[in-house]
C-alpha cells in the first residue's frame, strides 16, 4: 500500500489537511499524520481538531511515497524543527513527492530545497519564495519534477491530482528500473 505522510501543528489550514486527506485515502492510499507530539491533538485555525499519528522524530522518507504539508500557520512553526527540515532534504535527494499549498512552501523555504525549482503559493509568501530561489507562478497547481504546490483551498482538486500524478509517475519509474 502506498502511504502518504502529512505535517501538523497547531493553525494548520483545515481544508488543506482533510481534503487531500481523506480524497488519497479513496484512491487507496494510506496518510499518517506527524506532529511535533505523538496521539496528540492539534487545532486548526478554524478550530478542528486532528490527531497525530507519530512525533515528527519518528517517520522517515524511505517509508513513504509522498509528504504534504498543509497550509495556515502551521508550517511557521514546523519549519522550526530539524527533523521536519531534514525530512523534506530526505525527500527531495530520495526524488519522492513532496506537495505543499498556502504557506506550506516556507518549510521548503527552510530546508534549502527551492533554487531554480517552479512553484506556487498562497501570493503573501511570493517574495518568500522568490528569494529563496524559486521561480513562483501564478497558477492553481505547479508540478516540477517532484514538487507539487498550489495557492489556497480553491485550488485542492487539481492539487490532489497533481499528488496522484507524481505519486504515479514515480511508481512507475521506480517499477521500470
Amino acid at each position: 500500500m502506498k502511504k502518504v505522510l502529512i505535517l501538523v501543528d497547531d493553525t494548520y489550514e483545515e481544508l488543506e489537511l482533510w481534503y487531500p486527506k481523506m480524497r488519497l485515502q479513496e484512491e487507496g492510499i494510506g496518510a499518517l499524520i506527524a506532529g511535533p507530539k505523538s496521539n496528540h491533538t492539534y487545532i486548526g485555525k478554524h478550530g478542528y481538531p486532528c490527531h497525530s499519528d507519530m512525533e515528527l522524530e519518528e517517520p522517515q522518507a524511505q517509508d513513504f511515497d509522498a509528504l504534504l504539508i498543509p497550509g495556515g500557520y502551521a508550517p511557521d512553526r514546523l519549519r522550526r524543527y530539524h527533523k521536519v527540515l531534514e525530512l523534506v532534504r530526505d525527500f527531495h535527494q530520495q526524488k519522492k513527492c513532496i506537495s505543499f499549498i498556502c504557506h506550506g512552501g516556507w518549510v521548503l523555504i527552510s530546508a534549502k530545497i527551492l533554487k531554480g525549482k517552479k512553484v506556487t503559493s498562497f501570493s503573501a509568501i511570493k517574495d518568500d519564495m522568490e528569494n529563496a530561489g524559486a521561480i513562483w507562478i501564478d497558477q492553481e497547481v505547479v508540478i516540477d519534477h517532484n514538487l507539487v504546490s498550489a495557492r489556497t483551498p480553491e485550488d485542492l482538486p487539481a492539487f490532489v491530482s497533481a499528488i496522484l500524478q507524481v505519486i504515479k509517475k514515480q511508481n512507475s519509474l521506480l517499477s521500470s528500473s
